[in-house]
């Protein structure tokens, strides 16, 4: 059965006049007439009885009708997701991204991403590892990663999107937790570092170890945590000091007094697969383009 002629049948219930209903339809009464009498056919009896005030619906009408609203009403709902969808407005959509990444613009930010695109079924799995990540977007498991150290794979697309500097956080009252102005690199082989794990985060690991060696100082290794709120609460019971993004001084952690390291910088990226041109991931780049707008105050 053609969804034409459900239509056809919901008018004439709702218009209670072929006459009425053919206007309705932009039909000639004769040609809506013919179409009722095929339907009748394959039902095999009548949907309508002449009353003195027009039509009425059988006993077989009032439940094609019953039926034929839903069917109707389900195919226009599939047209209108097929819509949303080509326009990038629908569909499920995975973000994975770095936790320590949380305390800057990007919880901001994905709140905005689901304010802005309400239809969208939107995932969140946060992750420490940045090769978890990449790997997960590269299998088709998340479509976008917001990460510090992405893969480098031909397959993936990487755009910077946020630059903030490196803090150093120390424990309060330490002789380095002083001063107006950013501590030095060197500053890195004056106190034990709390550091992430090389085998849970390998990349941040060797990036803080690369910084020491640029400072041209050893480093030594105080504690490991593997999670930011780990490894502030080490640096307050003493243990050294963090290299962290400096967003991180939204915890306000105490027993911790932050420090800015100069001329240092960490760069969150968005990374998706080369080959994904679908128009979601588009409206969801679009979405999160400028994040200055959701840039939060750290006091």
């Amino acid at each position: 059965m053609e969804l034409r002629l459900l239509t056809y049948v919901v008018t004439i219930e709702e218009e209670g006049s072929l006459s009425g209903a053919a206007r309705r339809l932009h039909m000639t009464q004769p040609t809506l007439s013919r179409q009722l009498r095929e339907l009748e056919r394959q039902v095999g009896g009548a949907l309508f009885l002449r009353t003195g005030r027009g039509l009425r619906p059988t006993p077989a009408g009032e439940a094609l009708v019953r039926r034929a609203r839903t069917v109707l009403a389900e195919a226009q709902a599939a047209l209108d997701d097929a819509r949303l969808a080509g326009q990038g407005l629908s569909g499920r959509f995975t973000v994975t991204f770095a936790g320590s990444g949380i305390n800057g613009p990007l919880g901001a930010a994905l709140g905005r991403l689901r304010r802005e695109l309400p239809r969208v079924d939107l995932r969140l799995q946060e992750s420490f590892n940045d090769a978890e990540m990449s790997d997960a977007v590269l299998s088709g498991q998340c479509d976008l990663a917001v990460q510090r150290l992405p893969a480098r794979d031909a397959r993936l697309t990487t755009q910077v999107w946020w630059h903030e500097p490196l803090t150093l956080f120390l424990p309060a009252g330490h002789p380095l937790a002083y001063g107006p102005e950013p501590a030095p690199l060197t500053a890195l082989g004056q106190i034990p570092l709390v550091i992430w794990p090389r085998e849970v985060s390998p990349r941040s690991y060797d990036e803080i170890i690369a910084l020491c060696h640029q400072a041209a100082v050893v480093p030594r290794v105080g504690a490991e945590g593997r999670s930011s709120q780990t490894l502030l609460a080490l640096v307050a019971a003493g243990f050294g000091a963090a290299v962290l993004a400096d967003s991180h001084r939204a915890l306000r952690r105490v027993g911790v007094t932050p420090r800015r390291l100069a001329g240092t910088t960490t760069t969150l990226h968005l990374v998706w697969r080369a080959d994904n041109t679908g128009p979601l991931l588009r409206r969801v780049r679009d979405t999160l383009a400028d994040p200055r707008q959701d840039r939060p105050s750290t006091g």
